[in-house]
C-alpha cells in the first residue's frame, strides 16, 4: 500500500506532467494564431513558353478586274492573259510562295466594264464573292479611281495597272503602283524628239499637242507641254477631242492650216487608229508623229488595224519588250509562244505588277509568318522591298530595272521605253534601241 509521502509524490509528478502538456498546447495553439494571421502566400503556377503554330496557307487569292467589254477590251484582255501565265509560271515553275509553305497563286478575273460605276461594282462583286488578298487593276484611271475607293474601304491592297499621276496622291494606305505616272510619259515623248532633232539636225518650230479629253490624256498631255515649255519650245496650239470620237474631219482641217512640224498625240486605241487613218488620206506630211502615253500607234493591235497609216509613228511604254534580262526574255517569249503576239503595255505592266507581288508574298511570309496576309503586313513587306536586277525578278521585267516603293506607294524608279512602228513591227528605239534597230527620224 502507497503511503502518504509517496502518494503526494506521484500527485506531484501528475501535475508537472500535465503542465507541461498544457504549456505545449499553448505553444502550438499560439504558433497556429501566429501562422494563421499570416497573409497567405502566393501560389506559383509553372510558365509554359506558348508555342506559335505557323497557318496553313494552300493558296493566295489574286483578283484582276480589267475592261474586257467595249472600246478598252483590246488592253484589259492582254492584262488578263499576261497575269494567267505569270501566274501559271509561279505556280508551277517557281513552286508557288515558298516562305509560305508553296501556296498557290489562283487568280479571279472581273470586268470592269467602261465606267467609273461599272468598275465599282465589278471590285464589290469580286470581293464579296471571294475576298481576294491583293486586286490588280484597271487600266483606265477613272475606272481604276472608282475600283480603289471599294478596296480601301475593304482594306485590300490595289496594285494598278492606271497611269494618272494623282492616283498615289489621294492619300488612300492600300494602294501601290510600279508603272510610271502618266506625266513620265508626256516627258519621255518630247525628251525623245528634242533628242533625236539634234542629233539629225531638224528645226522644229511649230508643235500641235492633240490628246483625248479623259484624266488619263489631259495629264499625259500636261507632262508634254510642261517639258516642251521647260526646254523652251511653246506648243502652237493644243487640240483636244472626245475620247468616244467619230470623225476628225474638223481636227485635220485644224492641223492643215496649223501645218506643224511635230504632233505629239495622246489616244487610246480606237481613236488612234481612227486619227492615223485620218492623217494618211489628208496627205499632210508632217516630219513626226510622237504618241505618249502606251496607248495605241505601236501596240500589235494598233498596227493590225491601222496598217502602213501608223508607219514611223512612235508611242512611250511602261515596258521595255527588248530587255534584255534573263526574266524579260523568258517571260516575252513564253507569251509570244502561248498568244502570238509581243506584249506590249497592258501586260507588260501586269508582268512586273505581278511578279512584284509574288515578292511581296515571300517577304511577307518571313516577316510576318504568323499572318502574313494581313493587308497591314502585306504593305509592310511590299515598302520593305528594294529591288534590282540582281536580286529581282519583277526589276528584271521593269524598264529602269529597278524597284522601290516611296510611302505613299508610288514606285521611286519610274521609267519608259519609246516604240516606233518600222516595216510594220513595233521596234524599241529609246533610251536604248534594241540590236540591229535605228530610229526613224524624221518621217520618209
Amino acid at each position: 500500500m502507497m503511503s502518504k509521502r509517496s502518494f503526494k509524490k506521484a500527485i506531484s509528478k501528475t501535475m508537472s506532467l500535465v503542465i507541461g502538456l498544457i504549456i505545449v498546447i499553448a505553444v502550438v495553439a499560439g504558433v497556429l494564431i501566429y501562422m494563421t494571421s499570416l497573409p497567405p502566400t502566393p501560389t506559383t503556377t509553372p510558365t509554359t513558353t506558348p508555342t506559335t503554330t505557323k497557318p496553313t496557307i494552300e493558296k493566295v487569292k489574286i483578283g484582276i478586274i480589267e475592261p474586257l467589254t467595249g472600246r478598252y477590251a483590246v488592253f484589259g484582255q492582254e492584262a488578263v492573259d499576261a497575269a494567267r501565265l505569270l501566274v501559271d509560271i509561279i505556280n508551277n515553275e517557281l513552286g508557288g510562295v515558298r516562305s509560305l509553305g508553296g501556296a498557290k497563286l489562283e487568280l479571279y478575273v472581273e470586268d470592269a466594264g467602261t465606267d467609273p460605276s461599272s468598275a465599282a461594282l465589278a471590285a464589290e462583286r469580286l470581293i464579296s464573292n471571294y475576298r481576294p488578298h491583293v486586286i490588280l487593276g484597271a487600266y483606265i484611271s477613272r475606272l481604276t479611281a472608282a475600283v480603289a475607293e471599294v478596296t480601301e474601304r475593304e482594306k485590300i491592297p490595289l496594285v494598278m495597272d492606271a497611269l494618272v499621276d494623282w492616283l498615289t496622291e489621294r492619300g488612300w494606305n492600300y494602294v501601290f503602283r510600279i508603272a510610271p505616272r502618266a506625266s513620265a510619259h508626256g516627258k519621255a515623248a518630247v525628251d525623245f524628239v528634242l533628242e533625236m532633232a539634234r542629233k539629225t539636225n531638224v528645226t522644229i518650230r511649230t508643235v500641235v499637242v492633240l490628246h483625248e479629253d479623259s484624266i488619263f490624256g489631259t495629264t499625259v498631255a500636261n507632262g508634254v507641254r510642261s517639258e516642251l515649255i521647260a526646254n523652251g519650245v511653246i506648243p502652237n496650239e493644243t487640240i483636244t477631242y472626245a475620247y468616244t470620237i467619230t470623225d476628225f474631219g474638223p481636227i485635220i482641217s485644224k492641223i492643215r492650216d496649223l501645218n506643224p512640224d511635230v504632233i505629239f498625240s495622246v489616244p487610246y486605241f480606237s481613236d488612234g487608229i481612227l486619227f492615223a487613218k485620218a492623217l494618211q488620206a489628208s496627205g499632210i506630211k508632217v516630219k513626226f508623229i510622237a504618241g505618249a502615253g502606251g496607248c495605241g500607234y505601236t501596240d500589235p493591235d494598233s498596227i493590225r488595224e491601222a496598217g502602213e497609216a501608223v508607219e514611223y509613228f512612235t508611242n512611250t511604254y511602261s515596258y521595255n519588250p527588248a530587255r534584255q534580262t534573263e526574266w524579260n526574255k523568258r517571260i516575252v517569249q513564253e507569251f509570244q509562244q502561248k498568244y502570238g503576239k509581243l506584249p506590249t503595255e497592258a501586260a507588260g505592266i501586269i508582268f512586273y505588277s505581278l511578279m512584284f507581288v509574288y515578292e511581296g508574298l515571300e517577304k511577307a511570309g518571313q516577316m510576318f509568318p504568323e499572318n502574313p496576309l494581313n493587308p497591314d503586313n502585306l504593305k509592310a513587306a511590299f515598302l520593305s522591298l528594294d529591288l534590282n536586277d540582281s536580286n529581282s525578278k519583277a526589276a528584271q521585267l521593269y524598264p529602269t530595272g529597278k524597284i522601290k516603293l516611296a510611302p505613299n506607294g508610288e514606285n521611286l524608279y519610274g521609267g519608259t521605253a519609246i516604240l516606233q512602228v518600222i516595216g510594220g513591227q513595233p521596234k524599241v528605239i529609246w533610251p536604248e534601241a534594241e540590236a540591229g534597230v535605228t530610229p526613224v527620224f524624221p518621217r520618209p
